[in-house]
């Protein structure tokens, strides 16, 4: 294959160095090209998830390369860790009310109390497990807070939360209860395992676990660590940017495949926000991408609510689609599923508290209550499925039986009259045309956020423009965008040239679209 200037500086590279990759680049096949220009060494690739993991082993199976091993950070540590060892798996993690139950929480005095402090314990023990400190203590909780109220209840009862989690993890430790996949990760890091290979290539680095990037760094063979610092979505779960903490020689993949430069300086020109309050490293994007014929189509929101509101819209209000596909599945989805919190949310709504399944949500008098438990515990989920409920109420059992019944099979997938998906669930996926909801962040907000940047948790910020960015970046011809995202004030947009159009994602709205002419 003709390899750009970029990717043969990789492949001829010596020794340990950084790759920022933008979207689209062709990442894997630039480390497929590495790892076929040394066929005599031993190479591990970590993938960032199962799915991207069944699909690097099928490219790098195609082109015959027998000394690469692919797993995912989790896999080998559960290789390691998990296999023979006794230990069974929590695969869908604690809910509050089982380690209300585990470490006997009862009779604490406050409202709820013994239910904020068990999602704070939980939340700790996700900090811990997915952090470098080899010990608890070594972490301040209260610093990864980003509510007042949350902030206030960890402070105040900081050495419980503290104790607790440490029961917690010694239970686990122990066998006595199950473990989680964020535990068994930890304790793989903590054993300092030797990796038995020549070259290491770590992908999407930018949102490395810190005790996964322990354990990477601690090698002995060649490490290319790949990544891109402005797709770091994942903060939100402990994720630290690994490109920022290891000083690698750096180089880069800039030239995208997959989008033409219309969108190319869309996504650059939203990158560039985060110097109203930084100075970030900026990597012109370039984009290589080619018109083709239109077959999958695709909504993309910020949230589960965003999504779901658009997904009723669609197929049930405006009856301009028949068939859906949700990313993950549908049944993935938290406000999907049977039982599920949307419809424990709803009961309380409507005062049908005996059909109220969570006992965490069973307790509450009302819908400020939980409201009140959602700003002390900075359960945002939970607050986004309010709004959902507060929005349609009691028809929310039949609109999401329609999208059930509509749903296609994953094999039909590309036969949808649109995919959905949230930005979390479409990273690494591309889409012929894309339309985004109106849930993003928007520039006028970056504005004022900017000028009391002293106030603003500034990793939070820049998350949020790394998801517009990478839901941008998931389009590879045509882009339909809210005109609110962009600008406020209907001032004239500098990279976008085309004309507004309207799609059936779009009609009656104000959207404007970057792309291939259509």
């Amino acid at each position: 294959m003709k390899l750009t200037q970029e990717q043969a500086a990789i492949i001829n590279s010596k020794g340990d160095i950084r790759i920022i990759a933008v979207a689209g680049a062709g990442k894997t096949t630039t480390l497929i090209e590495y790892a076929k220009a040394r066929p005599d060494k031993r190479i591990l690739y970590l993938a960032f998830n199962k799915t991207v993991k069944i699909e690097a082993e099928r490219k790098f199976a195609e082109v015959k390369l027998m000394n690469v091993r692919v797993e995912t950070a989790h896999s080998l540590a559960y290789s390691y860790i998990v296999r023979g060892s006794g230990y069974t798996i929590k695969s869908e993690g604690y809910k509050i009310n089982e380690i209300v139950d585990i470490l006997n929480l009862r009779g604490l005095k406050g409202k709820h109390a013994e239910s904020i402090l068990a999602t704070h314990i939980n939340g700790y023990l996700s900090y811990f497990c997915n952090s470098a400190p080899p010990k608890v203590q070594d972490l301040d909780y209260e610093d990864v807070l980003t509510d007042r109220e949350a902030i206030e209840f960890a402070t105040k009862y900081k050495k419980d939360i503290q104790y607790q989690t440490r029961l917690f993890l010694d239970k686990m430790n122990k066998g006595e209860i199950p473990i989680t996949h964020d535990f068994y990760l930890k304790k793989f890091q903590l054993a300092r395992p030797v990796l038995n290979y020549d070259v290491i290539l770590f992908d999407e680095g930018q949102d490395a676990s810190g005790a996964m990037l322990d354990v990477f760094r601690s090698q002995e063979g060649v490490k290319v660590l790949v990544g891109d610092s402005h797709q770091q979505i994942y903060g939100w779960r402990y994720a630290v940017n690994s490109l920022d903490k290891l000083n690698y020689p750096l180089y880069t993949l800039s030239t995208s495949f997959r989008f033409d430069q219309d969108i190319a300086d869309l996504a650059s020109y939203v990158i560039q926000w985060k110097k109203l309050y930084s100075n970030p490293l900026l990597v012109k994007v370039i984009g290589f991408g080619r018109s083709r014929k239109t077959k999958s189509r695709a909504v993309v929101a910020r949230t589960n609510a965003g999504l779901l509101v658009k997904a009723i819209e669609l197929l049930i209000e405006k009856k301009e689609i028949k068939t859906v596909y949700f990313e993950g599945r549908i049944e993935n989805y938290t406000y999907a599923n049977e039982g599920a919190s949307i419809y424990d949310i709803l009961n309380l709504y409507t005062g049908d508290v005996g059909r109220i399944r969570d006992r965490t949500i069973a307790s509450m008098d009302s819908m400020e209550d939980l409201e009140e438990y959602i700003k002390t515990t900075g359960e945002t989920q939970m607050g986004m499925l309010v709004d959902v409920v507060k929005k349609y109420g009691a028809k929310i059992p039949g609109y999401i039986k329609k999208l059930k019944d509509c749903h296609l099979d994953h094999d039909d997938k590309e036969q949808a009259d649109m995919i959905f998906s949230t930005v979390h669930r479409c990273k690494g996926m591309e889409y012929d045309e894309v339309t985004l909801t109106n849930d993003f962040i928007t520039h006028d907000k970056v504005v004022k956020q900017a000028e009391n940047i002293d106030k603003v948790n500034i990793q939070k910020l820049s998350e949020e423009i790394n998801l517009l960015y990478v839901a941008i970046t998931r389009a590879k011809s045509h882009l339909y965008i809210p005109q609110e995202i962009l600008t406020g004030q209907q001032k004239p947009i500098p990279v976008l040239k085309r004309k507004r159009v309207s799609g059936a994602a779009t009609k009656g709205e104000n959207y404007v679209y970057a792309g291939e002419r259509k």
